[in-house]
């Protein structure tokens, strides 16, 4: 009589591959997905025709209704503006600024702080729309 070999019915399934696969993906897609910070400011903004698409990398000063400046979401005074946007468009990918503002603001006061952002040395300074910033 001979013994019969039972068959390994038995079968291991190594999954460490399959995670390796997906962290690497999941760092992928983290690294390349932009994120665009918006301040939750009650805005109105105001509409234009002739509007286009802002850089996602701009960096961007806040006007609210009331007059009051917002830059890295933190108040600031206009006569800051200059020196602070000069320090952080030395560090910036992108050498532009987007001022973002309600459509009720005096015009003396957007041209003060665009006439700033200028002065930064800020290569492009653009005023955001409904169009060109979406709505909201």
């Amino acid at each position: 009589m001979r013994y019969r070999e039972r068959a390994n019915t038995e079968q291991n399934v190594d999954i460490s591959p399959l995670i390796d696969m997906v962290f690497i993906l999941l760092i992928f897609f983290m690294v390349s997905t932009t994120f665009v910070k918006d301040m939750k400011l009650d805005l109105d903004r105001p509409s234009a025709s002739s509007s286009e698409q802002a850089s996602t990398k701009a960096i961007r000063l806040y006007i609210d209704n009331a007059g009051d400046t917002f830059l890295d979401g933190q108040p600031i005074r206009v006569w800051v503006i200059q020196s602070k946007l000069r320090d952080m468009l030395q560090g910036a990918a992108s050498q532009s600024v987007l001022v973002v503002t309600d459509s009720n603001v005096p015009a003396r006061k957007l041209i003060e702080v665009v006439d700033q952002a200028r002065r930064s040395g800020a290569a492009d300074v653009g005023v955001a729309t409904v169009e060109e910033a979406g709505s909201g």
